[in-house]
């Protein structure tokens, strides 16, 4: 059998807890203000393995916020889906997950010990975790006391160049009952900035202590990409983040390359006149993506949602002065004015591509 095939079947048995997933599980991965219930279905339709929702602040679920809790709606066609939390006490991160799993039912709870940005980490939680190794390994297995549904982890290779850590850390987080293990490939000092290193991703994964899946994660925006991690580094599965702005097809890409000939609901994902793939079925893709968030939220947050998308989305990507078209995205507040702009870039797409 070949390294491919070989890979292919390890691939196939993968399971998080009772989840099981088939070959080569591509994961949507969770963003504050961009994996909402619409965004995730959309990625779901085409293909995403898991999706992940935004991140919520477990002190915040502690209190009963509404706007956190509003964060735990998920939905059957949505499943398998994972909710996530982040936090820096052991009591309220449990306390947390048990309110998640009470109200959202999750499939899997994933705990944040990756965000870097300044607001999280600084404080602590996060990424923060990096810099108190004991206190993220107490929340961890106060954590999977708390639940009865698998309880996974996302962070990042250590905090900075001189403390990349990942190797022993994935050890120690195994030891505390995760499920599985998400690595980003940088450190918390890199943020978002220069390339991801996956070779500390492999060094896990090739760990022979190491015994529950590994997903990998950074810089896939590619089907080839992709490709590439799985059969270079021997991931479990990969999750892809910011290659997902404004381009949910991203996940049919990938599985076209990965999988062809696997079951594909795209043609029935979006209300559309044209060819599945097609610069116009695009831009249809978007109304739909805006549509859905409209539903599942109500208008006003639902295209808070959506703008950042579309001003992101690669469909545009060559208009002259998009720059006037994408600000007007950002600015827009009703569907209506919304769908104006969209058409008037449909246009523009037109006009360049003819």
């Amino acid at each position: 059998m070949s390294a491919q095939g070989k890979t292919c079947l390890i691939f196939a048995l993968m399971k998080i807890g009772n989840v099981e997933f088939g070959p080569y599980p591509v994961f949507l991965a969770p963003m504050e203000d961009v994996t909402d219930i619409g965004f995730r279905l959309l990625c779901k339709r085409f293909g995403a393995a898991m999706v992940y929702s935004e991140f919520v602040a477990a002190d915040a679920l502690v209190r009963m916020v509404n706007r956190s809790l509003e964060k735990l709606a998920v939905c059957d066609d949505e499943r398998p889906v994972a909710v996530q939390i982040y936090g820096k006490e052991p009591g309220p991160v449990s306390e947390a997950a048990r309110i998640v799993v009470e109200r959202a039912h999750p499939d899997v709870l994933d705990l944040n010990f990756g965000c870097p940005v300044k607001r999280v980490a600084g404080k602590g939680a996060g990424a923060g975790m990096l810099q108190n190794i004991p206190k993220m390994l107490d929340i961890t297995r106060a954590v999977v006391d708390a639940v009865d549904i698998p309880v996974t982890v996302k962070t990042r290779l250590g905090w900075d160049e001189h403390s990349k850590v990942i190797v022993d850390l994935a050890e120690r987080l195994q030891d505390c009952g995760i499920r599985a293990l998400t690595i980003h490939g940088r450190t918390r000092a890199q943020m978002y900035t220069g390339d991801a290193d996956w070779t500390l991703i492999g060094e896990v994964k090739n760990n022979p202590r190491m015994t529950i899946p590994i997903i990998g994660n950074g810089d896939i925006r590619s089907p080839q990409q992709a490709r590439e991690c799985f059969d270079r580094y021997g991931v479990d599965a990969v999750m892809v983040g910011r290659a997902t702005f404004g381009r949910p097809w991203i996940f049919k890409e990938i599985m076209d390359e990965l999988r062809p000939g696997r079951p594909d609901m795209s043609g029935e994902a979006v209300r559309s006149d044209y060819s599945v793939m097609s610069t116009d079925w695009k831009i249809d893709v978007l109304k739909e993506q805006v549509l859905t968030s409209v539903r599942r939220i109500d208008e006003y947050r639902g295209i808070l949602h959506s703008r950042r998308h579309l001003a992101a989305s690669p469909v545009f990507k060559g208009i002259p002065d998009f720059r006037d078209i994408r600000i007007a995205m950002l600015r827009a507040e009703t569907v209506d004015e919304l769908f104006a702009i969209l058409e008037r870039a449909r246009e523009a797409v037109r006009k360049v591509t003819d």
